[in-house]
């Protein structure tokens, strides 16, 4: 049970540490900080559809990964006690 747990804790922090990039990637929708820094602003003359589209399933993955490993951990640390 050692090794799943552990393996699932370098699971949690590869992906959180993909996690952020990837939203930090993300476009802003403009209304929020975005604008007040100047994003709002910024043309699409350098954005692509399919890369945008690929980015988003990309992040819902991993979001998806990260999500499930915690509930595993979760459980596991349950089953423990």
């Amino acid at each position: 049970m050692d090794a799943l747990r552990i393996s699932l804790q370098v699971l949690l922090v590869l992906t959180s540490g993909l996690l952020i990039p990837l939203v930090l990637l993300h476009k802003g929708k403009g209304g929020g900080l975005s604008d007040m820094f100047g994003g709002g602003v910024s043309s699409s003359i350098g954005s692509s559809g399919v890369a945008e589209r690929n980015l988003n399933r990309l992040t819902v993955i991993i979001a998806v990964v990260w999500a499930v490993v915690i509930v595993l951990l979760g459980l596991i640390q349950r089953v423990s006690n």
